[in-house]
């Protein structure tokens, strides 16, 4: 049971902060859910899958996997959600079962890295597609801060804005996958001639699996909107096993369109492998209709990033003072309008970063994916620390074969935050320079908790 409000928490919060109320339907977390994981990485690592895999049925194996996969890790988050619905999500999670200073550090993370990272990530990919569908000389860093400014102050004007938005941004990204599942599937595959002209590849499928699971990454998002839902208890489970199921499909779908129409050598040697097909589907339009919806997906994704980032923000604020005003909520928008701000804020000084670089997409990759799988694969452990610790609290559902499913979850999460410290450059030594940044400030004070410690 949360304790009473503290004096410094009902002094900081106006009186229209009413917290998180149960508004959103299985179809908002839903959209949630596929329009974050759904990407523009569908859109790249098809090419480096057919690379590395050793055969078209490989490449499809390994995005059947990857989706097997992820639904593990979903299974879990369902539990935990389910269990302890929050608005904090992961960091809810971690301060039961670490206690507060790593879910400080975790909230400091995904304000300063993950999420904010993330965020300007995609927005770079709307800038590099829009400065090539508009062109006038305008830098993608332009369009990707104008993404950033736009987007926040739609989640700021209420709740029904930013899921309306996010439920019409997903519907236009799946009718856009279909068209390309369609016209791949409709065109005469190129044969074994077009195969023999390529080089074979050599078989790495551990590789081919880290090119997957990244492209499947983000459908934990749904945790953060857990306290939002009806019903959590069964709308957190249909959420994310029916959204993992439908995103699952399409990449399967697209994959096996891509590979019907170039062949898997004609998909590995394709830097723009949508482009590509719909161009020879199509003619030079079908180019133009994939970068719109290149453009689609990644608005579809930095929408629901600044929606679910904002609320490990707010739980920030509302359990450590020196946060507080992160933790208003607005309750007549239905939303924490300062951390929505305040994470734009940091959004556009990453979009600033990305444009000294001239390597925006890069940049953030590198400087996001270390810190975020290390907060996942602690998260993962959480669930069977929560199991022995808070055997009592009520599971409206437990993720079968308890401990495998979470054990597996934890080693494939660690083995990814391996491979985001070997492959990655510069950027990656940022990212956890600034989590330790963060380990200063709570070092500082800044891990001073209120005496309400759960919204």
């Amino acid at each position: 049971m949360p304790a009473a409000p503290s004096r410094l928490a009902s002094a900081v919060a106006p009186p229209e902060d009413s917290g998180p109320s149960p508004t959103l339907r299985l179809r908002d977390a839903m959209a949630i859910i596929v329009g974050t994981v759904v990407g523009a990485g569908i859109f790249r690592t098809p090419s480096l899958v057919a690379a590395h895999a050793g055969s078209e049925a490989a490449a499809l194996l390994a995005w059947v996997l990857g989706g097997l996969i992820s639904l593990v890790g979903a299974l879990c988050y369902a539990e935990l959600a389910a269990a302890y619905p929050h608005a904090g999500g992961d960091f809810h999670y971690l301060g039961r079962a670490w206690g507060p200073r790593l879910a400080f550090l975790f909230a400091w993370a995904r304000l300063a890295v993950i999420q904010t990272g993330s965020v300007a990530l995609l927005a770079f990919v709307v800038g590099d597609y829009a400065s090539q569908l508009v062109g006038r000389g305008v830098s993608a860093a332009v369009y990707a801060g104008a993404v950033v400014i736009v987007l926040s102050a739609v989640n700021a004007l209420g709740v029904r804005k930013g899921t309306a938005t996010q439920n019409v941004l997903t519907a236009a990204e799946i009718a856009g996958l279909v068209l390309v599942i369609g016209a791949g599937l409709a065109v005469a595959s190129p044969g074994p001639t077009a195969a023999a002209a390529a080089p074979a590849a050599s078989p790495a499928f551990g590789l081919v699996l880290v090119f997957v699971l990244l492209t499947y990454g983000g459908w934990n998002e749904a945790a953060y909107v857990s306290a939002e839902v009806r019903d959590p208890g069964r709308t957190m489970v249909r959420a994310l096993v029916g959204g993992l199921l439908l995103v699952t499909a399409l990449y399967v779908l697209v994959n096996w369109a891509f590979l019907h129409a170039l062949g898997r050598e004609g998909v590995a040697q394709s830097r723009a492998v949508a482009a590509d097909m719909m161009q020879r589907v199509l003619g030079a339009p079908g180019a133009t209709v994939v970068s719109l919806l290149v453009v689609v997906a990644a608005l579809t994704s930095v929408n629901a990033a600044i929606f679910t980032g904002a609320r490990t923000s707010w739980a920030l604020g509302r359990t450590f003072p020196a946060f507080a005003v992160l933790g208003r909520w607005d309750g007549r928008a239905g939303t924490p309008v300062n951390a929505i701000l305040v994470q734009g804020g940091v959004a556009l000084l990453l979009v600033v970063l990305g444009g000294l670089t001239r390597k925006g997409f890069e940049t953030m990759v590198e400087y996001t994916a270390p810190v975020f799988w290390f907060f996942f694969t602690l998260t993962a452990l959480s669930l069977i620390v929560l199991r022995i610790r808070e055997p009592h609290v009520p599971r409206p559902f437990r993720v079968p074969l308890y401990p495998l499913t979470p054990l597996i979850f934890a080693a494939t999460s660690a083995y990814l935050l391996y491979s985001s410290l070997a492959y990655t450059g510069i950027g990656a030594l940022v990212g956890v320079a600034v989590l330790a940044l963060g380990a200063v400030v709570m070092a500082l004070g800044g891990s001073r908790r209120a005496e309400r410690t759960s919204p």
